[in-house]
């Protein structure tokens, strides 16, 4: 029997695409999910605080909602040490904030409308999760 994860990355991959395109159609606006939360934190974006809101809603609760419905008992591998996780996330957010955006808005919106901004950043994202994986896991052994 083939092994048939790829295609759970594809359809995800589909519908964040999706998600993207229809984003950009009925807003106007990329699809960036660092810039819909920081408009929230700094009020910037509380005009359409609701819209933002539900948005972030579904950029969590439908994937878990998957994940009990077609993978119960998931295990994501996820490390145990918690200084990890929140340096990570710390991380993650000090990132997005240097590049104006994380991987949804560069990554996905960015590289689809070949805008050189958002590949450069995204190669940067790409290089530093490679760097952090070699630091914190082969080096350290942090995670």
């Amino acid at each position: 029997m083939i092994e048939a994860d790829w295609i759970w990355g594809f359809a995800g991959g589909l519908m964040i695409g999706g998600a993207a395109a229809l984003y950009l159609l009925v807003n106007g606006r990329i699809m960036g999910a660092s810039g819909i939360l920081g408009g929230l934190i700094d009020r910037s974006g509380w005009s359409g605080g609701a819209e933002r809101a539900a948005f972030l809603a579904g950029l969590v609760l439908v994937p878990a909602v998957l994940a009990l419905i077609f993978w119960p008992g998931l295990s994501t591998n996820i490390t145990s040490n918690m200084a990890a996780i929140v340096a990570a996330g710390l991380m993650v957010g000090i990132g997005t904030r240097l590049a104006n955006g994380c991987t949804s808005g560069h990554g996905v919106c960015g590289i689809s409308r070949l805008s050189l901004r958002g590949i450069v950043a995204t190669v940067f994202y790409l290089l530093a999760g490679g760097i952090s994986v070699v630091l914190f896991k082969h080096l350290l052994g942090v995670i």
